[in-house]
């Protein structure tokens, strides 16, 4: 079911002022710490701005959402979804991370293009449609909590609350390009043991020797897959700890092992593999994200062909493992810029984002089963 912009006009709000309000509402973010568990005053803000503008909020912790004026129940409903919290700073930063700063056409601050572009870009398409009436879906808009430690304040503990979704838009740096599969991940907490002694004397088994042997098989192994498809599972040790004194062998050398994996390959089939190949103790951390994907037929992935956006495969995971139905990740930015020192997104990038998340949405054709 096509329908045109043609409709209601009145109520639908300008472009350029739509552009206006996200770049400015986007510096009012990154200006407001917002690290994960700790994101109370940005939820504060989004929900100020959503209820100047006449939008009637929720909220479950720093979860807020909404849904479109003329919301009718024998409608899909579609969840546009992105986040408003961030990682913490590295340490290579040479500007003010919470400074927003324009330079360039760029907009510089923590938090910018992952995922604060892709949220108010969100944020602005559902505004356009918000008022309008006749449209062949309802809109469900959440910006939520806690998506970079996979925490349980985060978009999980509201799934239950939320009217039932028929699939979903997740916002985050995409380039605009559609991922239509994005890998799982599950983080391991790994645990040699050795025996103590002495430095100068042959004594003692060496913890961290031990954890070697582990961590040159994580990072050396590959889970079988066919020629020329994409590697399944990928393993990364990003945290190791051992030793107490330069002259003591260490008894203990922990590390952590970030996992990411496709459909190709089971929580349990990934964790019996390490097991026959280690000799280290673990523990699985909980929030196992899953991997998830849609049908190239559906219609959202549909329209966005029929805009020009292409489709991949992404390497990183999102809240879409959350969510126990269809979605894209789609949005302005790019990933290779997130969690990086000077993160920055191009006005251009925003402004594109909002014009192609509303053509996403007019070109729907809802009349296939989905």
């Amino acid at each position: 079911m096509n329908f045109s912009t043609e409709q209601n006009v009145v109520t639908t709000p300008d472009l350029n002022e739509l552009y206006t309000k996200a770049i400015k509402l986007l510096k009012n973010l990154i200006a407001t710490p917002s690290f994960s568990g700790e994101e109370l005053e940005t939820a504060n803000l989004i929900e100020a701005f959503l209820n100047e503008h006449h939008v009637f909020t929720f909220r479950t912790h720093n979860n807020i959402w909404c849904y479109n004026k003329n919301f009718d129940e024998t409608l899909p409903t579609i969840l546009l979804n992105s986040h408003h919290d961030t990682v913490r700073p590295n340490g290579q930063y040479t500007r003010n991370p919470f400074e927003p700063i324009m330079e360039n056409d760029k907009i510089y601050g923590l938090g910018s293009n992952d995922a604060g572009g892709p949220l108010v870009s969100l944020i602005s398409t559902f505004l356009y449609f918000y008022e309008q009436e006749n449209l062949p879906f309802n809109l469900c808009l959440a910006a939520t909590a806690e998506e970079e430690n996979s925490g349980d304040k985060g978009i999980k503990s509201i799934l239950n609350h939320l009217k039932p979704i028929s699939f979903a838009i997740v916002g985050e740096p995409t380039c605009m390009e559609m991922a239509i599969a994005e890998k799982g991940s599950m983080v391991l907490d790994c645990h040699a043991k050795g025996v103590a002694g002495h430095a100068a004397r042959d004594e003692g088994d060496n913890a961290i020797y031990k954890a070697i042997k582990d961590i040159n098989w994580f990072i050396n192994y590959r889970f079988p897959i066919e020629d020329n498809l994409p590697q399944a599972v990928k393993m990364s040790v990003t945290q190791i700890n051992a030793g107490i004194q330069h002259n003591i062998i260490p008894s203990d050398c922990s590390f952590i092992v970030d996992i990411r994996f496709d459909h190709n390959y089971t929580q349990k089939e990934i964790l019996n593999t390490i097991i026959n190949h280690t000799d280290c103790q673990f523990k699985v951390r909980h929030n196992v994200l899953r991997p998830s994907n849609i049908d190239v037929h559906h219609p959202i992935v549909a329209s966005g062909l029929s805009i020009g956006r292409k489709t991949y495969s992404s390497p990183t995971s999102s809240d879409q493992g959350w969510l126990n139905v269809p979605s894209v990740k789609i949005g302005p930015g790019n990933s290779s810029r997130s969690h990086t020192a000077d993160e920055f997104i191009l006005v251009d990038e925003i402004e594109e984002g909002i014009t192609l998340y509303i053509r996403l949405l007019q070109q729907l054709n809802l009349n296939k089963e989905f």
